[in-house]
């Protein structure tokens, strides 16, 4: 009872599955207390207990595989990983489980993420051709990727697990709530009258990522009266526990919705102002260091491409807002098709069909847009122009450059490849390509990894543990 407390920080012996491994309490102190193995050293948790001691050392029996069990403890001792030929990675992520030690196995096993030194660790194939409407990364390194009516979720192993369906409701966009919670935004289902909003045809739920069942609808109401609604973005404030999406409806459901994660009840709605695309937007990012969300509006999807920053406070304002509209016929071909707000909240990147990077400052209001001419990531190194580069490579070139901003660098994708910009001057560091899967449809960055569904319809997973400047293969 409680002998590990009994002998101070001492020795501890462990006998798992019959092979005996000794330890040190500080060992195993180390794991954590949410961590079984952590627990062991609580007198409380021990109590009741029939551990035995031997020459005055804590002995403990643990019915599991001893061969991951020595991979796990020399993880403690070493603080890295080593998995040895013949033993399976989802084994030992199985017992890693048990023992509450799977953070610390994918934090050993994928490293601290660089763009500059990522490789192709894994890929699963996809289930329809253009598979990828969307893909997000999931806190916890899994992902899902939506394509049609289905999001196809994915644990860190890129183990399928169960699909969320919604009933043939085109899915816009997914997010992580956390790595159990899945939210999925989708289009009304043409024909739905629904005032109520009833169903999964439309809107923003919540779904369990293990079972892919349903959590929670998150509705809209006005004048007290649920509302049908097709939701395009998505995106969550930790922080204040909300989460926000753009709404679509038949009536003055336009704008930006608001719900409290806690409650699940609506808390604000930000009605589309005259000038400002909302209910239309593709990108929501919340921006901590302003308190402000910007909403992304961009070319295609509309005629002209929209940037605004919303002040959701008691005064609801817009606080900054950019748009392309009524560009000179000169400069009408670069349109704006995608958007990040850049890590120091200073600045937002844009990227244009062509490729072409543009910046913005958010503290002057209606700003021109600074193109940077070294930007053009595809023209120097593949072709003349991206019609060549696509036919050069076999597909039709269909997709549009996706922005992303993480640990200090730039992500832009173009074609096949994604390009690292880093620095404060955006200086391009390195090229990742891909192995054949057609065009990049998006990408994402999350759990310390970056996954891309291709145009050819397969997901890859990308870990950062190669050597810099390498190609994904």
């Amino acid at each position: 009872m409680g002998m590990a407390a009994k002998t101070g920080r001492g020795r501890v012996r462990l006998n798992v599955g019959g092979r005996v491994f000794e330890t040190t309490a500080d060992t195993l102190a180390s794991a954590g207390r949410d961590t079984m193995l952590g627990a062991m050293l609580d007198a409380s948790w021990n109590a009741g207990g029939h551990d035995d001691a031997v020459d005055g050392v804590a002995e403990y029996f643990i019915d599991r595989d001893p061969a991951c069990f020595a991979v796990l403890l020399d993880l403690l001792r070493t603080g890295t990983l080593h998995l040895p030929p013949g033993l399976p990675e989802p084994t030992l992520c199985r017992e890693a489980l048990y023992y509450g030690l799977l953070d610390r196995v994918r934090a050993a096993r994928a490293g601290e993420f660089d763009g500059d030194r990522l490789r192709l660790a894994a890929s699963v194939p996809g289930r329809a051709p253009g598979d990828g409407t969307a893909v997000r990364a999931a806190p916890d390194g899994g992902c899902c990727v939506a394509h049609g009516g289905a999001v196809r979720v994915y644990n860190w192993l890129l183990e399928e697990r169960r699909p969320v369906y919604l009933d043939h409701a085109p899915v816009n966009d997914a997010a992580y709530l956390d790595a159990a919670t899945l939210l999925v935004a989708a289009r009304e289902r043409p024909g739905n009258r629904r005032s109520d909003g009833g169903g999964v045809g439309g809107g923003v739920a919540a779904f369990s990522a293990l079972t892919g069942d349903l959590r929670h609808r998150f509705r809209v109401a006005h004048g007290r009266q649920p509302r049908s609604f097709t939701a395009g973005a998505l995106e969550l404030d930790a922080s204040s526990n909300r989460v926000f999406a753009s709404c679509k409806g038949r009536l003055n459901e336009y704008g930006v919705g608001v719900w409290d994660c806690a409650t699940g009840e609506q808390a604000d709605f930000f009605y589309e102002p005259p000038g400002c695309a909302l209910g239309d937007a593709d990108k929501l990012q919340w921006l901590d260091n302003t308190n402000t969300l910007m909403v992304a509006t961009m070319f295609p999807r509309t005629d002209a491409s929209f940037l605004t920053l919303l002040d959701f406070r008691d005064d609801k304002s817009v606080v900054w807002s950019w748009t392309d509209a009524g560009t000179p016929a000169s400069l009408e071909e670069k349109r704006a098709v995608h958007a990040v707000v850049l890590e120091d909240g200073r600045s937002v990147c844009v990227v244009n069909q062509y490729d072409d990077l543009g910046f913005l400052d958010l503290r002057k209001n209606a700003g021109a847009v600074r193109w940077s001419s070294r930007s053009k990531l595809m023209m120097a190194s593949a072709g003349k122009n991206k019609k060549a580069a696509a036919a050069a490579r076999g597909y039709e070139e269909t997709c549009y450059p996706k922005l992303a901003a993480h640990g200090g660098q730039l992500f832009a994708s173009t074609n096949d490849t994604i390009s690292v910009f880093s620095g404060p001057d955006h200086v391009l560091t390195s090229t990742l390509r891909g192995s054949g899967g057609g065009a990049i449809c998006d990408f994402s960055i999350g759990g310390d990894r970056l996954f891309v569904p291709a145009q050819r319809g397969e997901c890859l997973r990308r870990l950062g543990d190669a050597a810099a400047g390498d190609h994904l293969i």
